[in-house]
């Protein structure tokens, strides 16, 4: 079978259903994504040495991180609209401010939105760089006659 090619056997009763092309992703999203992913895994660390150390209530501690992680999620799935990324840029700044609770997050929040900074500008710049690419040879997509590649 080759990839790309519905499957020639379908289950009896089902009809074969034509592939799904993915949306195309920007490198600015993709970028973004990846950060506010590994951002998730250090603010519910971060959830639990406040909750550890007692800085805050239980509740406050755990409810406010996961409140945290659950817009971050949110965030990372909105970052398809130009919006989404204002609303990161409030994300990476929440992240920061939790340094008044744990003063190690002003570092490690600090880390955080260099980073983010940082894969912002170049994504754009290599996003705009691609267009411009695809401006100047707009018949070079695919343009494959049959299978290439088989599994």
């Amino acid at each position: 079978m080759t990839v790309g090619t519905p499957d020639p056997s379908p289950e009896p009763g089902r009809a074969s259903r034509p592939a799904r092309r993915r949306r195309t992703r920007s490198t600015q999203e993709s970028l973004g994504s990846i950060v506010l992913g590994f951002e998730v895994i250090v603010v519910f660390l971060a959830a639990l040495v406040a909750f550890g150390l007692r800085a805050l209530p239980a509740a406050t501690a755990l409810g406010g991180g996961a409140a945290l992680i659950a817009v971050m999620l949110v965030t990372v799935g909105l970052l398809r609209y130009r919006w989404g990324f204002a609303l990161g840029w409030l994300v990476e700044l929440a992240i920061v401010a939790t340094g008044f609770v744990l003063q190690a997050m002003f570092i490690v929040g600090g880390f955080f939105a260099i980073l983010w900074v940082y894969c912002m500008i170049q994504g754009a710049r290599i996003d705009r760089e691609k267009a411009a690419a695809l401006r100047a040879q707009p018949d070079a997509g695919p343009t494959v006659d049959g299978p290439t590649e088989t599994i």
